[in-house]
Parts: C-alpha cells; sequence; structure tokens
C-alpha cells in the first residue's frame, strides 16, 4: 500500500539529504517528494509517497524522528485530504489534430500555457487520478515529454472525504 507522509522540518542545508540518506540505507523507495516553505518561517513541508505496510511505515516515523531536524511526521493516507500535483504535457499536435488535443485539455480543465508548429504544452493541476487520465488520453497524439511534481496534500479540516462521496454519490446512481 501508498502511504501518504507529510513532513515538517527545520529549514536547513542537509534535512533532504539525511531523511533520503535514510530511505536509501533501509532500501526503502520514495515514490512521490514535494518540499516547499510550510506556514512558519524557517520549517519546510515534505509530502512524501512511500509503499510500504502499515508495520514499515510506523517504523520509517521512528527512525524520521531519530534525526534532528525533524519536527513532525503525519501519516495522512487515511485522514480526508485535499491533494494535488502539477504536471507539464508536451504534446504532438499538427494543425489537423490541434483542435482535438485542445478539446482533451479543456474536458479536464487543463491550460495551453505554449503553442509550437507541431506541438502544444498543456498544464494540468489536481489529483493524481486527473493525471493518468489525462496523460491515457493524450498518448494516442503522441507525449514528447512529462514533467510531473510530486503529490502536495493537506489534511481537510472539515474532515469530509470526497473520495468516500464520490463512491456514495456511484452507488446511488445504480
Amino acid at each position: 500500500m501508498k502511504h501518504t507522509l507529510s513532513v515538517l522540518v527545520e529549514d536547513e542545508a542537509g534535512v533532504l539529504t539525511r531523511i533520503a540518506g535514510l530511505f536509501a540505507r533501509r532500501g526503502f523507495n520514495i515514490e512521490s517528494l514535494a518540499v516547499g516553505p510550510a506556514e512558519q518561517t524557517g520549517v519546510s513541508r515534505i509530502t512524501m509517497v512511500v509503499p510500504g505496510d502499515d508495520g514499515i511505515i510506523e517504523q520509517l516515523t521512528k527512525q524520521l524522528y531519530k534525526l534532528v531536524n525533524v519536527l513532525k511526521v503525519h501519516d495522512i493516507t487515511a485522514i480526508p485530504c485535499v491533494e494535488r500535483e502539477l504536471m507539464l504535457l508536451k504534446i504532438n499536435a499538427t494543425t489537423g489534430m490541434r483542435s482535438e488535443v485542445i478539446e482533451i485539455a479543456n474536458i479536464f480543465r487543463a491550460r495551453v500555457v505554449d503553442v509550437g508548429e507541431d506541438s502544444l504544452t498543456i498544464e494540468v493541476v489536481g489529483d493524481p487520478g486527473k493525471m493518468v487520465a489525462i496523460v491515457q488520453m493524450l498518448a494516442k497524439y503522441g507525449i514528447r515529454e512529462i514533467a510531473r511534481t510530486g503529490k502536495i496534500a493537506l489534511t481537510r479540516e472539515s474532515g469530509v472525504n470526497t473520495e468516500f462521496l464520490k463512491v456514495t454519490a456511484l452507488e446511488a446512481k445504480v
């Protein structure tokens, strides 16, 4: 199972290296990683997606707390969250197929951010499922390049789990 960890760290040189080293020494992979300033000056938030069962994640959490600059580790996998990623896609788009590619981008509320002679660069922001879906839809045109951020997430203050609401709404239609 994939777990999403939100880690608050002191904003100092070498913190990310120590965290990555901890994972590497134990043979654990980090599937997604995003780092940026947190709400407090001098503190950064690291959001990472890590594969592993609950026992492995518990062990990693304890190891992370042993690092000097780690302030808080929170496994937010089972907590209602707002999750987002950013992706840029460069797609083959000759004059004849350009309108089709733009139409697909519009369906996903993506934006065309650059136009080339035979390509379009599209910006997509959304949950990780949206990223997978648009890549699948645009693959038939030929994807030249993809640049994708790691997942960022914050817990929902409302406590409402939108994934649960989606499933409930689908079941109500059936």
